[in-house]
This record gives C-alpha cells, structure tokens and sequence, in this order.
C-alpha cells in the first residue's frame, strides 16, 4: 500500500524519504555508464529517481484507491525514459522523463476508464500519443499537433478533438481558483442556457476587437482559445519563443479589454 503524507512516502512499507536522490553529476556519470552497457547503473536511476514518480503520484491521490498499480505504471513510464534518455538531448533527466510518466499513468488510466470513448477516437487519439512520445524520445522535443497530423495524415482538427476526447473528467466540484479567499469551482463557471440572455452585443465586440490586433497578437489568440493550442505548439509554429507567445497573449487579452470595457 501507498501511504503520501507531507513528508515521507511509504510504498509496501517502505519509508521512501530515506531514498536517496541523485544529483545532475550523479545522473550524468551513471548515463555514461549505462551507455557503456553497465546495468547496475540503470537500477541505481531507477532507485535515485522514485521521488520523481512519487511526486506525480500525489496529482491523483484523491482520484483513485489503486495508487499501488499506479506507482507500478509510473515506474514503467520512468525506465522508459531511463533507457531511451540521450545526455546529447540537452535536457534534464526530470524534464524529459514526466512527459513519459506521466503519459504511461494516463494512458493506464484511459484504458480502465468508465466513460466510452467511441473505438477510431480512441484509436487516433494512442497513434497521435504514439507519434508524439516516439519523437520525444528522440530528439527531447514536443510534436506539435499540425506536425502530427501531417504524418497520420488527418486534419488538425481531428488531432485535437481526438486528444481532447481522452482528457481525465474533472468533477464540476473540482476548485479551479482560491485568492486565500471564497472558492471558485468549476460548477461556478458553467453557463446556465435557462438562464442564458442575449450576449450578442458582446459577441460582436470580441470580434471586433480581435480584428483589430496586430497580425501575430491575432494569431496567438486565435490559435490559443478557439483551435486549443499551447503556447508551445504555437512557439514552435511562427519560430517565437514561449516567453515571446505569452507576452503577446498578454499584450492581446489587454488590447481586447481595452476595447470592449
């Protein structure tokens, strides 16, 4: 049984805050070593790195009794990213082996999910993951959706419907905003169609003022609110870097503000 408290983890009965963590030297000497065909060196990572699926776990402590099994899928996810992670990426260890973690427990997950997903979503939705985490472990980099959907042959739209369809629910009591004050969940922000009144006016304001924006502000918050794209994907898209895509996010929700108060 998996026990996570604020400071110490016990997994079957093993206190796992003596579990000692690598260092960034440690871990690059026992890749070396590893490269060199050195299998000690793979259990050492595997042991000096169960802090990491550990502290993904606590995401979903409150979502499921079975965190057992899903500490065994993370630590999947974790020798994924051991046996495939190139010192050459030029990434942290961590940094490239969440995404891999995190999508074995999600893909778990899915899999023992009471929703129905209809077959040929499910189906695009794990060639797309497929793609994506193929191309990370090779090059340490994130498959933007357009790229993705050139390679399977599909249109953007459906990669994103798709990946959209196999997103973990959310409880409508799910807080999505706390200023140290009242609580905001998501039920808060759930318009009520009964009591829905004309926002036309409204409607034609936003347009508008989107018109108005400079060609890459338009871009960004096109792409980012009505396709659903990250603002890495985005980044990656116009050759900007993410800093640069959130600024002119920024920039573009004030201008839009500006306009419509």
């Amino acid at each position: 049984m998996i026990i996570i408290a604020k400071h110490k983890v016990e997994i079957t009965g093993i206190n796992t805050s003596e579990i000692k963590v690598l260092t960034d030297k440690e871990k690059e000497e026992l890749f070396i070593k590893l490269k060199k065909g050195d299998q000690k060196a793979r259990d050492l990572l595997a042991e000096g790195n169960l802090k990491l699926v550990l502290s993904i776990l606590k995401k979903y402590q409150n979502r499921t009794d079975n965190m057992d099994d899903l500490f065994q899928i993370g630590c999947v996810g974790l020798m994924k990213a051991i046996d495939n992670f190139d010192l050459n990426h030029g990434v942290k260890f961590s940094t490239y082996a969440v995404p891999l973690i995190l999508g074995e427990i999600r893909r778990y997950l899915r899999d023992n999910s009471n929703l129905r997903i209809s077959r040929s979503i499910k189906d695009l939705a794990y060639k797309i993951l497929k793609e994506k985490e193929n191309h990370f472990m090779d090059t340490g980099k994130e498959l933007t959706n357009e790229a993705v959907a050139k390679k399977l042959g599909v249109d953007e739209i459906d990669v994103i419907v798709a990946l959209d369809a196999m997103r973990d629910p959310i409880s409508m009591f799910e807080p999505i905003y706390n200023n140290g004050g009242d609580t905001i969940y998501l039920e808060d922000q759930i318009e009520n169609i009964k009591e829905k009144t004309s926002n036309w006016d409204l409607t034609i304001s936003i347009s508008d003022a989107i018109d108005t924006l400079k060609e890459k502000e338009r871009k960004i918050i096109t792409e980012r609110f009505l396709i659903g794209k990250t603002q890495m994907e985005i980044a990656e898209e116009i050759g900007i870097s993410q800093a640069q895509v959130s600024r002119l996010e920024k920039g573009g929700i004030d201008n839009i503000r500006k306009k419509i108060l």
